[in-house]
């Protein structure tokens, strides 16, 4: 499983989670150089608009817009098709929109032609944790068994992946093959704050496991030296052999 620093860094996506194009920016000058992925989220999307995902483009980065459309099927075709023209490399919508709603923004998407963006659902957020779950959303049953369904959803809906805790990795692989796309979020290296996140795991772990990419973003975003700080989560993930 050897990864080369270059395959490393490309499986790390960034979470720009800023209030503005000059915070995001002042980051990325201290990570220059660097080939990870940039992941744009609601906060910093709604805030610097199409233009900041232009830039990042235009820079040479991979983006992820994490905008997590959960709409009707007409309305979230629309918006896909929207985040097509931006040239993002991925984008994602919520599985429990259902299966149409997904199919629906596979079909905006394709209507833009050219490179088609990868697209993922997110099937549990990785700060519900069984009792929010159950009691809160009103969902029976255990985490994993919704992330499963959901993953089997967006599988059968033609999308090319899933957002889902790194625990549930390993069984998303099994039942949806290992060529479906894990974007894990709830990456903490040794040491790090737990913050919101209930459903952990460091880098190395979750690269044994098999996820296909890690959304970081404290660690390294609020860290005393960002730069550092992914490096050294490069380089344990280039350590698993």
């Amino acid at each position: 499983m050897s990864l080369t620093r270059e395959q490393a860094a490309k499986k790390v996506m960034v979470a720009l989670d800023y209030a503005s194009a000059d915070e995001a920016e002042q980051l990325l000058s201290q990570l220059s150089g660097i080939p990870c992925y940039m992941k744009v989220g609601m906060q910093l999307f709604y805030a610097a608009g199409p233009a900041f995902v232009t830039k990042l483009k235009e820079a040479g980065y991979a983006v992820f817009l994490d905008v997590k459309m959960h709409d009707i099927p007409n309305t979230v075709k629309g918006g896909a098709k929207s985040i097509a023209s931006l040239g993002v490399d991925m984008f994602n919508v919520h599985a429990a929109g259902g299966k149409a709603m997904m199919e629906a923004a596979k079909e905006g998407a394709a209507i833009v032609g050219g490179s088609m963006p990868v697209i993922i659902a997110v099937t549990q957020l990785t700060s519900t944790n069984q009792q929010v779950m159950n009691e809160e959303i009103g969902i029976a049953g255990s985490v994993e068994d919704a992330v499963i369904h959901y993953a089997l959803q967006a599988k059968q809906a033609g999308l090319a992946g899933v957002v889902a805790s790194p625990v549930e990795v390993k069984n998303i692989k099994e039942r949806c093959g290992s060529s479906f796309v894990t974007v894990t979020p709830g990456i903490r290296p040794v040491g790090a704050n737990r913050d919101d996140q209930s459903r952990i795991m460091t880098p190395k772990d979750a690269l044994l496991v098999g996820t296909d990419y890690m959304v970081i973003g404290r660690p390294i975003t609020q860290a005393e030296n960002p730069r550092e700080a992914i490096e050294t989560i490069i380089e344990e993930m280039i350590s698993v052999e």
